[in-house]
């Protein structure tokens, strides 16, 4: 065992490895741990800046689920705009579950979202599920407030996927976006311009929110539109 897989083993919880791999159906169990989010997040700050640091985020790809969702939490401290960009660019294709591309936050990145459009753009339209995941979440963490523009949801309803973790981001980003910019996104129901998946999962996603007013929830229901498959 490396000198991290040894740290992460010693503070593994065997419940909490079951019911990880519950939550994380397209991860092999075999390859988690089982270790608690505070004690992963105490473990990056207690490594953080070390030559073991150094030498553990040089080498892809990893063995364990934990090691990735460490991996992220180490950069996710990263300062400098460029750096932040090219140690995501280095993770990302290696990202196999929901769990741990949500675990990416760079922090460089809040000081300069657009900059990161271009980024964004080249990730929904990636052939990797999780990329475009990860670019439909950074729209929805950075361009949901005082940055909002129209082209934004735009660029996530142009996405077109069968991947379940895809869709379900999509449908988030718009549940949030209803939230946030409700006159803004409410035609892309009223005009069905979504994937039908997409459409009810995004009313479901905001009727269960607190966000939303019970006014709005009571007309978003009456757009709910027939579907054949299990929503």
């Amino acid at each position: 065992m490396t000198v991290i897989q040894k740290s992460l083993f010693a503070i593994q919880d065997k419940e909490y490895q079951a019911f990880t791999a519950k939550l994380n159906p397209t991860v092999d169990p075999a390859t988690i741990i089982g270790v608690r989010l505070p004690a992963l997040r105490a473990l990056a700050k207690e490594l953080m800046g070390s030559d073991t640091a150094k030498a553990f985020l040089a080498v892809l790809p990893h063995a364990y689920f934990e090691e990735y969702l460490l991996h992220a939490f180490l950069i996710g401290t990263c300062k400098d705009f460029d750096e932040g960009l090219s140690e995501t660019e280095r993770l990302l294709p290696y990202l196999n579950s929901w769990a741990l591309t949500d675990s990416l936050r760079i922090k460089a990145f809040d000081k300069a979202p657009q900059k990161l459009l271009p980024s964004i753009e080249k990730w929904l339209h990636s052939d990797h599920p999780y990329a475009v995941r990860y670019g439909v979440l950074c729209l929805m963490n950075c361009f949901l407030d005082d940055r909002f523009d129209d082209a934004y949801p735009a660029m996530v309803a142009a996405v077109h996927s069968d991947e379940y973790y895809v869709r379900m981001m999509q449908a988030w980003y718009f549940a949030t976006a209803l939230a946030k910019q409700y006159d803004a996104v409410l035609p892309y129901l009223t005009e069905q311009r979504l994937d039908k998946w997409v459409h009810n999962k995004t009313i479901q996603k905001a009727v269960e929110s607190f966000r939303i007013t019970n006014e709005q929830k009571a007309y978003l229901k009456t757009l709910r539109r027939k579907q054949s498959s299990p929503v």
